[in-house]
């Protein structure tokens, strides 16, 4: 078994969730992902969560199998080592991740001229380089105003960073794209990603835009309910919340069944004088599906009848905190494939998640921790030709950092 990257590296350059998720992603598949930042650290060093130590545990999440370069890029040698690790000869080599705001020395002109076939993924907030981030993107495309409970007004921003997630794999594919691309042709390329533009396109397709423009429709807030179909959140019985979905045929069938309903919605779909089976008319007239199915939920606690929704393959969930899910899901547990029990130096040994996907002819890498900051310093600058004694003076004169 292979890593499937292997042989492949990347320099990053980067800050913040969508560029290092890129990075790492390639990482955790194998291939040399070499992280450079100021000797104090880059703009995420300390980024919260944090240990009561204030160890960022967001840096050692989104830094996983990775290597850590600390160097000055404020100095003509530190610019220089930067400069040659990317542009460095070899196949494989020679591709430069970030979503910082290069200028001169590092911007893509300059890096081709000493590397002809570089490859430059380019991570922006808009198209025009504009400084944008998920939670500035996020209420300016319109999901914070179709968010929430239904008939309030008030916009409700999302906890998760969808955006930044979405453009860090896009980012990914747009690196392995253009490496392919300069296997094919030998000519490498400026590949350029924009935060917003990852936004608009989704808005786009999922229909949104088309929806807005040829039906004149401007979705309001439908609470926890799913546009175009069936799916509510109950509060059971002992105050346990779940959720349940009727997307698919199957699934209002399976519902039906374990809730013993079927007989109430024949009888509701001829008062209504509509087919339930139709997942556009179970979301029209949700609010009676609903009316159906509470009686159920309201006499029963979740326990009772969890086990035979599982069985029946009710598509479902309980409502959880993160912590609830950490303790409670069998799926974060070394019993998933993905996740080992791996130790972080300075923060601490806990479950750790490795690459979701699984190759049937390549090995999946085991996660491995985030370095510490410049912790690869030196073997990185050996690799690219610097002796232990250029090595040695760099270090005296405070362009480079890490443990000697």
């Amino acid at each position: 078994m292979v890593k499937i990257l292997e042989g492949l590296r990347i320099v990053e350059g980067s800050a913040f969730v969508a560029a290092p998720l890129a990075g790492m992603t390639l990482a955790q598949m194998g291939a040399d992902v070499i992280r450079f930042d100021r000797i104090r650290g880059g703009l995420d060093n300390g980024r919260w969560p944090v240990t009561d130590k204030g160890r960022s545990l967001f840096w050692a999440g989104l830094n996983k199998g990775k290597r850590s370069l600390a160097v000055d890029m404020t100095t003509p040698r530190g610019q220089e080592i930067v400069t040659r690790l990317i542009c460095e000869p070899g196949e494989g080599k020679g591709i430069f991740l970030t979503n910082l705001r290069v200028r001169g020395w590092m911007d893509y002109p300059a890096l081709k001229a000493r590397r002809q076939d570089l490859i430059m993924m380019s991570v922006t907030g808009d198209r025009s380089g504009g400084p944008q981030v998920d939670y500035t993107v996020n209420p300016a495309v319109g999901f914070p105003m179709a968010t929430g409970p239904e008939g309030s007004t008030e916009p409700v921003g999302h906890v998760l960073p969808a955006w930044d997630c979405i453009t860090g794999q896009q980012a990914a594919l747009g690196i392995l794209a253009a490496e392919r691309h300069r296997r094919l042709t030998g000519n490498g390329q400026l590949v350029e990603l924009a935060l917003k533009d990852m936004a608009l396109a989704m808005l786009g397709n999922l229909g949104i835009i088309g929806e807005v423009t040829v039906n004149g429709y401007d979705r309001p807030k439908m609470g926890n309910s799913l546009y175009g179909a069936y799916a509510q959140d109950f509060v059971c019985k002992g105050g346990g919340r779940i959720v349940v979905v009727a997307l698919t045929q199957r699934q209002w069938d399976n519902l039906k069944a374990v809730t013993h309903t079927q007989e109430a919605f024949e009888e509701l779909a001829v008062e209504l004088g509509v087919n339930l089976n139709r997942e556009g008319a179970r979301f029209e007239h949700r609010h009676a599906i609903t009316a159906v199915l509470k009686p159920f939920f309201d006499s029963r606690r979740v326990e009772e009848f969890e086990a035979t929704f599982t069985e029946r393959s009710v598509t479902w969930a309980r409502y959880r905190t993160f912590a609830q899910a950490v303790r409670e899901d069998p799926d974060i547990s070394t019993d998933n494939p993905m996740f080992s029990k791996l130790e972080h130096p300075g923060i601490g040994t806990y479950l750790t998640p490795g690459n979701p996907i699984a190759f049937s002819d390549a090995e999946r890498i085991a996660p491995v921790r985030a370095p510490g900051l410049g912790e690869n310093t030196d073997e990185i600058l050996s690799g690219i030709g610097y002796s232990d004694g250029e090595i040695a003076s760099l270090h005296d004169d405070l362009i480079v950092a890490g443990p000697r």
